[in-house]
């Protein structure tokens, strides 16, 4: 019996590859692909798959969020898919099966297929789904997932989570603001989001990652536009590809 896989990954290109990879073997086959999170969990919850190829950032949701939504009997094997590769690696190869980077060569995905392949004979998917998630979400098992790592000239120091108010995108660089001062780094907003405790963070605009526990008011206009201030009194714009989300979240959706 073929192995039943979902491949979620908001690149259609990128789905386009591990299709044509996974063509070339016969015992897997595809149930479904999907371009963002909401579609995946849905997919998932329906299909009940054996192999879950899983992009860690989408537009909608995270990796990690798909996961916290899926609602399975037995969990499947978990592929993580990343172009970055400064998140928790070490948590998610504890706990996933594999962990692919872009660009991955195609001898390292077939790789991958025969550890599935080799984990599929044993019966076990090897994955505490609850310490995992823990674990990459600020849980108690890894002693620095409370804290971000920033790289500061010759330095790197760990800024406590939950002591940053929000992040700007500033050209090529990121401004986080903490309580205690700002720190700019070299990374994109898209890059830092997964790092973050997503029940606390999220993204109200292209350039704007807030921290809703340092959240005053939401201020509506006239013209069915919203923004959010800040206890410290900043004040930034909830852009319209944002605002759905963002009020589901609150649960204002």
């Amino acid at each position: 019996m073929a192995h039943r896989v979902i491949i979620v990954d908001d690149e259609l290109l990128a789905r386009k590859r591990i299709v044509e990879l996974l063509g070339t073997r016969p015992e897997f086959q595809i149930e479904a692909e999907c371009a963002n999170g909401e579609e995946a969990v849905l997919r998932i919850n329906k299909i009940q798959p054996d192999v879950l190829f899983l992009d860690v950032e989408l537009k909608d949701l995270t990796g990690f969020d798909v996961l916290q939504q899926i609602s399975l009997q037995k969990m499947p094997l978990i592929v993580f898919i990343t172009a970055y590769d400064n998140y928790a690696i070490q948590a998610f190869n504890n706990y996933a099966l594999d962990f692919l980077l872009k660009p991955f060569k195609n001898h390292r995905f077939f790789e991958t297929l025969d550890r599935i392949e080799e984990r599929i004979k044993l019966n076990t998917n090897g994955i505490d789904i609850r310490k995992f998630l823990l674990d990459v979400q600020g849980g108690s098992a890894n002693p620095l997932a409370s804290r971000l790592p920033i790289r500061e000239n010759n330095r790197t120091v760990f800024v406590n989570k939950d002591r940053i108010k929000y992040i700007c995108a500033s050209s090529y660089y990121s401004d986080i603001f903490s309580v205690e001062k700002k720190y700019t780094v070299r990374e994109s907003l898209k890059n830092l989001m997964p790092q973050l405790n997503t029940h606390k963070f999220i993204r109200i605009h292209r350039s704007t990652i807030i921290n809703v526990d340092y959240m005053q008011e939401l201020v509506h206009s006239d013209y069915n536009e919203m923004d959010v201030r800040m206890q410290d009194q900043e004040l930034f714009r909830i852009s319209k590809s944002y605002k759905k989300e963002f009020l589901q979240k609150l649960g204002l959706g």
